[in-house]
């Protein structure tokens, strides 16, 4: 379920790069859930047409998947099939995340994949003779355009499997009395048959997944249609920049254009980068916690297990030989000199437990998340209500169970009169749960039990960081307003008046700043979210 801060956040991402239209028809679909065209056209009071609209701009972009199930008809009449349509949180918060992404790709596979990939990000779904018409429009007539190197670096991107092909635009959902497991397709990234707590929204998406074997299948027999005709006509009316939000099938079951039926699809894996981030934390947080060798073997191990994931919140990573390792180990940058017993050493400081037989390691990432996730949120407790309630916290969180006031105030010591008040005060903010035992005696007795609900706790610290993250989005966004003035000059004109340099340099400093604190809110909000 999503949180309130949670559904504004992602409904102002919408406004910001797609328009109050989408967003009002997003936001009905975040707080309202599954919903048919008409029940949306009713709730919005928007017409059919920009209902209609909206909903094909959105499924282009990723935010939105449509599927189709089969109902009862009124008295007398058969069951017909209706679409359904329904709002992509994940991939709509995944958007302040562009830049990482972009860093990411960069960093790795260079700058020509990276425009490739930047052409994904923006217009959500492209085929591959789309990317190449793009590119053409982006080259001047005095360069020579190379359809081989572009062919190369979207070749990479497939391989890197940070682009995958697009899911199918409208899956059919049978009966469940006649519906056969998509576990057949997906594999391990399926629930299991005969799951009942599977949500229908959970049986669309698995349908409209590609098989494993095709989802990172590149055909490149089909590449040398490029030059055609009717597909350059057809994105010649799309400018760079420009939202694709024309030239589809109009119907209410289809969502793509005619021609790009015959075609393959792709679009931005985000899976795949929410992995790669994943891993990044994993290997800060060792550095920090423990030493930069731990990083290093810890960085090593996963680039060794990453293609086993099946998932990217996976519990454990596969095991690995000591030999493999260490192979892997003396590539990075610092690991050059380990020898296999400081390997060994730095896996033990990482939780591994010595093998008896084959010596193979398995790192437990979830640990790692999880005292990454309490470091956050006591950091959070001790900026916020100091270092005694820092002390309470800490002992409650890492206790897991109920304590008594004076036990608490004994342990960390703290005054009674002064532990009471701060116990309220983190139960009255949703950091601790409390609850009163009545003991009868020869006189009743009243005691107040205090603990830490890790699972609620979560819930309310992610809450506070999307609100977070909306009040400095639209503080950047009102900076910028109040400054657009000096935006709109040209930069000479800017620099000749001192006033108007002033304003300009304070406009980017504070920009600066609010946009880095964004990004590690971003960091920790992923935290508790997506790892």
């Amino acid at each position: 379920m999503v949180s309130q801060h949670g559904i504004k956040l992602a409904v102002y991402l919408v406004s910001s790069f797609y328009g109050d239209h989408n967003s009002k028809v997003c936001e009905c679909l975040l707080r309202r859930g599954t919903l048919t065209l008409a029940q949306i056209i009713r709730f919005t009071e928007l017409s059919r047409e920009i209902v209609r609209h909206c909903l094909l701009a959105l499924i282009h972009q990723n935010c939105i998947q449509a599927f189709s199930i089969q109902q009862e008809g009124a008295f007398g009449e058969a069951p017909k099939v209706v679409t359904h349509y329904m709002a992509l949180f994940d991939n709509i918060i995944h958007h302040m995340r562009f830049p990482k992404f972009i860093a990411i790709v960069k960093d790795e596979l260079g700058g020509e994949c990276e425009k490739v990939f930047e052409a994904l990000l923006q217009h959500g779904r492209l085929s591959f003779n789309q990317i190449v018409d793009r590119e053409k429009q982006t080259v001047s007539k005095e360069e020579n355009f190379d359809v081989d190197h572009l062919k190369e670096s979207f070749n990479k991107l497939v391989n890197g499997r940070f682009v995958e092909r697009c899911p199918a635009p409208e899956p059919f959902l049978a009966p469940p009395s006649d519906e056969e497991t998509p576990a057949k397709k997906r594999g391990a990234k399926s629930t299991k048959v005969g799951d009942v707590s599977e949500s229908i929204e959970q049986r669309a998406l698995a349908a409209a997944a590609p098989m494993e074997s095709l989802r990172f299948l590149a055909e490149t027999h089909n590449w040398s249609d490029f030059s055609d005709k009717s597909s350059e006509e057809k994105f010649t009316s799309v400018k760079t920049g420009e939202k694709r939000k024309q030239d589809f099938l109009e119907t209410d079951g289809g969502l793509l254009d005619q021609d790009e039926k015959k075609e393959v699809l792709w679009r931005v894996n985000f899976e795949e980068l929410i992995r790669r981030l994943r891993h990044q934390a994993c290997i800060a947080n060792a550095k920090s916690r423990l030493n930069d060798e731990c990083g290093i073997i810890l960085g090593a191990i996963l680039e060794l297990t990453r293609s086993s994931e099946s998932k990217v919140n996976i519990g454990s990573t596969a095991s690995v030989s000591i030999n493999d390792i260490y192979d892997e180990v003396i590539k990075k940058k610092g690991g050059l000199g380990m020898n296999l017993e400081r390997i060994r050493a730095s896996l033990v400081e990482l939780g591994c437990e010595m093998p008896m037989l084959v010596e193979e390691y398995s790192i437990d990432l979830k640990s790692i998340i999880d005292m990454a996730q309490n470091e956050e949120v006591e950091s959070i407790v001790l900026k916020r209500y100091g270092r005694e309630a820092y002390r309470m916290f800490r002992f409650l969180s890492k206790s897991g169970c109920l304590h008594e006031t004076d036990k608490i105030a004994d342990t960390t010591f703290v005054e009674k009169k002064d532990a009471i008040k701060i116990l309220y005060k983190l139960w009255k903010d949703d950091y601790l749960q409390m609850e009163k035992v009545t003991v009868n005696g020869a006189r009743q007795t009243h005691f107040l039990l205090w603990k830490v609900n890790r699972q609620s706790l979560c819930q309310h610290v992610l809450d506070e960081m999307y609100h977070a993250a909306l009040n400095l989005r639209l503080r950047i966004a009102h900076e910028l307003d109040q400054e657009k003035e000096i935006l709109q000059m040209p930069k000479d004109k800017v620099g000749e008046v001192e006033e108007l340099r002033k304003r300009y340099m304070r406009l980017k400093k504070v920009s600066i700043i609010y946009e880095s604190s964004l990004m590690n809110l971003d960091d920790a909000l992923m935290l508790f979210h997506d790892f």
